[in-house]
């Protein structure tokens, strides 16, 4: 931890560190009570969020019947992100994040409660989705890189991995629920009643916050106010390639591979001619492959970047195949390891940025991670809308998976040559064998 002397004296941890954490199993992170009553909460406002999604998308194609309508809503949920997000990781870092947590989940809640009002008066147009799409991105500015950092002082470091595959997890279980949920909702009763119980839902997280013993948080020094934080920031991640290309790879995953509402939505009205139904069935299906790759990683305790790469590569080439899937059966059947392959991305970017970041500059550098992965959307959420729109979802689909293919390669490449490795192809104990190894050992590997 650093003690002052400024964030790049200090040493970080490095990424390429495979040692597991110590008394680490699948759910060792839950023993500790203050992230246990996060969690739960986490869980609840998780479902109510999933649900908001769901809702959300297929009003906004209800109202006006285009795909890019549902990427300018998307656009406009992130775009505050793009534009602001940076600064948000400095507010993460100067305030006590506790605090700053409570008064970020109420605004969530109350953009779910307004949402709620217009829809059940009768009264919601799409720009008032437009309107609170773009106020709930503005307090996801601040809430994000808060929330990120404030993990590290519920659980300490040997820790750090666990929770933060955990929470991937607690956030993929909701994501199993909420969509079913919200499905169920729109047929019966209409998108309203889903926008309510997703503003209710932040009083779970509200409550768990207000219960923690402050005195168990890991005391993490806050950065004091002063002149030049966000240049500190940059130059800090840009001066270390186990930083820099991680987020780079995440930035395109999330521009161009993670713009599902798009698709699917897309998918379920013009390839399949379904209902609002079949769209949360596609949502829980990549969902429970999301669950699986979170609890996976919380198994497997380490953040290796090769891992990172090729669940890239597999992620991009899995959607370009899903895209031209000749049945229904196939396509929703590929929505598993797709689910799978993207949140392995996330959680072994994420938890492996963290811990090679100095704890003074967590916030910064988690809200340069999150600016890249969902800032980027306003960006590509249009621009794939319309591809999908002029040339069909199949093509739409596929452009996505096929740049986030080439994305992974190239940060693969750039990754090995950073850590003195060539991809050797041959035999390892009477198999074929591809895999990046050391330079000098490269001759003893055939």
């Amino acid at each position: 931890m650093s003690t002052g002397s400024g964030a790049d004296s200090a040493p970080a941890p490095t990424a390429y560190d495979t040692t597991p954490d110590r008394k680490q199993t699948m759910f060792s992170s839950l023993k500790i009570r203050n992230y246990r009553l996060f969690a739960t909460g986490q869980v609840v406002s998780n479902t109510g969020t999933w649900m908001q999604r769901i809702a959300q998308d297929w009003l906004v194609l209800t109202l006006t019947g285009s795909a890019s309508a549902v990427g300018i809503t998307i656009a406009l949920q992130f775009l505050p992100m793009l534009l602001f997000g940076l600064y948000g990781g400095v507010i993460a870092d100067r305030m006590p994040k506790r605090r700053l947590l409570l008064v970020t989940q109420a605004a969530m809640g109350l953009t779910g409660l307004a949402l709620a009002a217009l829809t059940l008066s009768g009264h919601v147009q799409v720009w008032h989705v437009y309107l609170t799409a773009f106020l709930l991105g503005l307090v996801t500015v601040v809430d994000n890189p808060a929330r990120q950092s404030f993990v590290a002082e519920m659980v300490g470091p040997d820790q750090l991995r666990n929770a933060v595959s955990l929470n991937s997890a607690n956030f993929q279980s909701a994501r199993l629920v909420g969509p079913a949920v919200a499905g169920v909702l729109i047929t019966a009763v209409g998108s309203g009643y889903a926008f309510l119980l997703n503003g209710l839902s932040f009083l779970a997280p509200v409550a768990g916050l207000m219960m923690m013993r402050t005195s168990e948080l890991h005391k993490v020094e806050r950065a004091p106010r002063g002149k030049g934080q966000l240049r500190e920031g940059l130059r800090y991640v840009a001066g270390r390639p186990e930083l820099i290309w991680p987020i780079v790879l995440v930035g395109f995953i999330g521009t161009f591979g993670f713009n599902f509402p798009i698709w699917l939505s897309a998918f379920v009205d013009d390839v399949y001619h379904s209902g609002a139904g079949t769209y949360g069935l596609l949502n829980t299906l990549m969902a429970a492959g999301s669950l699986a790759g979170a609890l996976l990683a919380a198994r497997r305790g380490t953040s290796r970047l090769r891992i990172l790469v090729g669940a890239a590569v597999l992620f991009g080439l899995l959607e370009v195949v899903t895209a031209f899937a000749p049945e229904f059966w196939i396509f929703a059947a590929l929505m598993v390891p797709i689910g799978m392959c993207g949140l392995t991305v996330n959680v072994t970017a994420n938890s492996s940025v963290q811990m090679a970041t100095d704890p003074l500059m967590r916030g910064r550098v988690m809200s340069l991670f999150m600016m890249v992965f969902t800032g980027g959307t306003p960006l590509g959420a249009p621009l794939v809308g319309w591809i999908t729109d002029a040339y069909g979802p199949r093509v739409g689909f596929a452009a996505g998976g096929a740049v986030a293919t080439l994305a992974a390669v190239a940060v693969g490449v750039m990754l090995a040559r950073v850590g003195g490795l060539r991809l050797s192809v041959g035999w390892h104990r009477g198999h074929p064998s591809v895999r990046f190894v050391e330079r000098e050992r490269l001759t003893t590997v055939a």
